[in-house]
């Protein structure tokens, strides 16, 4: 894992920041009240290859231990299924607190080095402001000329067959309206900044 390069105070200072990110999202406050049960853990589809369980990343994150937190490989292992946030007896949105983490991991390029998953996001992102949608071809050429430009050689054979069968377009299709998406986008990046 990569280690992060900043003085104590700063890190101390980023993890109130986050802590108080966290809180402001919906239903964030409800943090405060995990019960450290194992219930999201033991809901958790993924769990397994992780390197803390969802448990542990809230007692650590909460514990202010960010640096445990963003160079696990935790948040961005969740699936995104909600089982925890169905699940928690205390009603924490587990999933949302995730995508908070990520979030703000990218934002401030907190994550392991080897870490593929924000480079994906990062790019996912890029390509729908871009055409207003996920062109696959696009997304999956430039996320492995920036991870691993031989795993591009190694998926070759797969992307051929999807071509054949009509699953994957060479040029990517925008949506219509571009300009209407971008609108919208721009309309909540800037709710975010109040």
């Amino acid at each position: 894992m990569a280690e992060m390069q900043l003085p104590a105070g700063k890190l101390a200072e980023l993890s109130e920041r986050f802590l108080q990110d966290v809180y402001s999202i919906p239903d964030g406050e409800k943090i405060k009240l995990c019960l450290q049960c194992g219930t999201c853990s033991a809901s958790c589809p993924t769990s397994y290859a992780m390197d803390y369980t969802p448990r542990e990343i809230i007692a650590a994150f909460r514990a202010g231990m960010l640096d445990r937190v963003l160079k696990s490989n935790t948040v961005w292992m969740c699936a995104s299924c909600y089982s925890c946030t169905v699940r928690c007896p205390a009603g924490i949105k587990l999933t949302d607190v995730m995508y908070e983490l990520k979030r703000l991991g990218i934002e401030y390029g907190l994550y392991a080095k080897q870490a593929t998953a924000p480079v994906l996001s990062r790019e996912f992102v890029k390509m729908v402001d871009k055409h207003g949608r996920n062109p696959e071809l696009s997304l999956l050429g430039t996320f492995y000329l920036k991870t691993n430009p031989f795993g591009l050689l190694k998926m070759a054979p797969l992307g051929l067959k999807l071509f054949k069968r009509g699953r994957l377009a060479f040029r990517p299709s925008k949506v219509k309206k571009q300009y209407e998406l971008a609108r919208i986008t721009k309309r909540l990046e800037s709710k975010e900044g109040k």
